[in-house]
């Protein structure tokens, strides 16, 4: 089975992600691209092949594309998920879902009536060691978690971004919105939900603009930076930490407390995964790197979206996941605003 896709936003998600992994998966042919920087299609076209649309519609419309990756800007997915799902496309959308909870739910709106799945690009569920985690997680053999800390950092999206210059649109708060909260902290939440199988249900938060700064000199109007104090349903208490000013090495690394020992996920450069337990004994597990902006390994993100389609099954980062994802950056972003603690609703 051949599914065509159709990829909109040829910026660098799409650049080195998106359509090189699906052009590494044998049931894709990648169909077209859509960017308002028609150069930036253009060149994906050549090296992977397909149509340059002049449209997103037209390339949303058109009936012999079967699934559509998201790639936008974030101001911009409620529109065009939408859109694609009401086409009745399978769409594989970026992170954040959308800017806003509210139009977060124009999308899960569109997914209810549509013949085509919905996924969101969470791609840290997807990697061995995090997958391996959950597993050791829930065999008890670590028992119950007491706390946790998770970490997300880099040098910043001006050295990623296919614009790398100070004017990028993830320092323009009516595109970005919520800065590093949404780039990168989203992703860890996620993570914390996927591990811990519990939800978060109160935050307190500070987020600053502390370094970045754009083309003039002045200090962008988003976050760059964040520290949040997480507390679950299950009454567990934790930390979470993002930036885009760690200018050494990035960290993608979390740490969760046990009764019986405590696990350190991607924080060693050659075990993704350490055990200690009660300082007797330790295990450590050998597995594949995170990817990173400087390690541009496969998320398995695509695969897994593309098997959810062919099976006409669930995939593992549903349109809810990325709702409830938004919903606890929105109450961090609140909280830090607020300077008070703010419960997130679940329902």
């Amino acid at each position: 089975m051949i599914i065509r896709v159709g990829i909109i936003g040829c910026g660098s998600i799409a650049k080195f992600r998106h359509a090189p992994e699906y052009h590494e998966n044998p049931n894709v042919e990648i169909a077209g691209f859509f960017d308002y920087n028609r150069e930036r299609a253009e060149a994906l076209a050549e090296i992977y092949g397909g149509k340059v649309y002049s449209d997103y519609l037209e390339l949303i419309e058109d009936e012999t594309i079967d699934a559509i990756s998201d790639c936008s800007t974030n101001e911009t997915h409620h529109i065009v998920t939408s859109a694609a799902l009401k086409n009745n496309k399978s769409v594989l959308c970026e992170k954040p879902i959308a800017i806003t909870v509210e139009k977060a739910e124009i999308i899960l709106e569109a997914e209810k009536t549509s013949k085509g799945i919905l996924m969101i690009g969470h791609n840290q569920r997807l990697t061995s060691a995090h997958k391996q985690a959950k597993a050791i997680l829930q065999s008890g053999e670590l028992g119950k978690i007491i706390t946790f800390s998770t970490t997300f950092g880099h040098k910043g999206p001006e050295y990623w971004g296919a614009d790398k210059s100070k004017d990028t649109w993830f320092f323009n708060k009516s595109r970005s919105v919520l800065g590093v909260a949404a780039d990168l902290g989203i992703h860890k939440v996620d993570l914390l939900r996927f591990l811990l199988e519990d939800e978060i249900i109160e935050v307190s938060a500070m987020a600053e603009s502390l370094n970045k700064r754009d083309s003039n000199d002045a200090l962008i109007d988003v976050p760059d930076n964040m520290v949040c104090l997480f507390k679950t349903q299950k009454g567990n208490i934790g930390t979470a930490t993002f930036s885009w000013s760690f200018y050494g090495d990035e960290d993608n690394s979390t740490k969760i407390y046990c009764e019986k020992g405590t696990m350190m996920i991607y924080d060693d450069p050659d075990y993704q995964i350490i055990i200690n337990k009660m300082g007797q004994e330790r295990i450590c597990y050998q597995l594949e790197e995170i990817q990173s902006n400087d390690n541009q390994t496969s998320t398995g993100i695509i695969n897994e979206f593309i098997d959810a389609i062919i099976h006409n099954r669930q995939p593992i980062v549903t349109g809810e996941d990325g709702r409830m994802a938004l919903k606890i950056i929105e109450a961090s972003i609140l909280a830090a605003e607020t300077k008070k603690t703010v419960k997130v609703v679940l329902s």
